[in-house]
């Protein structure tokens, strides 16, 4: 166990309560993606809160286990190599003053390399990975719930994203959307 039992509430409140902080300008719009992304957010830090007691329990080499960590590497990647083209490449602006946007989000260029020449939303990609990952450590039927619930929140998270790029980039944005796919390369 990483922590005693009675912390996980309120390691569970704190972190949910840093989140909705950072969330705050989405979750007053509820037809921005950010809003939707909060709830997927939150249905992953319930996965983690009923699946961290057990945490790598299993053998690391049961089937399990070994896609658990797959996703889990996966999620840990995406996100950093995301983030580091997006503040590079990006150009973000706080001259873009949508204030359902986290500050890497408000990029003045689309960005069209690395993982983003394949897939669209490799940070979406990373919480699915991340909320599959943490519900194979353990099944339960409330974990499928949570698991299945981020994952519909993430692709209603990304449906509006790519409104909001069309909004802004136009064309550019449907040109690269015939490009590439939502979250797998060549498949999804």
């Amino acid at each position: 166990m990483l922590l005693p039992l009675q912390a996980y509430p309120a390691t569970f409140v704190i972190v949910s309560s840093v989140v909705l902080y950072i969330s705050r300008g989405s979750i007053m719009r509820p037809r921005s993606h950010g809003f939707y992304r909060f709830f997927a957010v939150e249905c992953i830090f319930g996965l983690i809160w009923i699946n961290l007691p057990v945490w790598g329990d299993d053998p690391l080499l049961s089937p399990s286990q070994f896609l658990a960590q797959l996703f889990l590497v996966t999620s840990a990647w995406l996100p950093l190599h995301a983030a580091r083209r997006l503040r590079r490449l990006g150009q973000p602006s706080s001259a873009r003053k949508d204030q359902t946007l986290i500050g890497f989000e408000k990029t003045t260029r689309l960005v069209t390399t690395g993982a983003f020449k394949y897939i669209r939303h490799p940070m979406y990609t990373a919480l699915i990975c991340l909320a599959w990952g943490v519900f194979l450590q353990r099944f339960t039927w409330l974990g499928l719930l949570l698991v299945v619930a981020s994952t519909g929140l993430i692709f209603v998270t990304a449906r509006r994203e790519e409104k909001e790029c069309i909004e802004h980039f136009g064309d550019a944005y449907r040109d690269y959307m015939r490009r590439t796919r939502r979250f797998v390369p060549y498949l999804l």
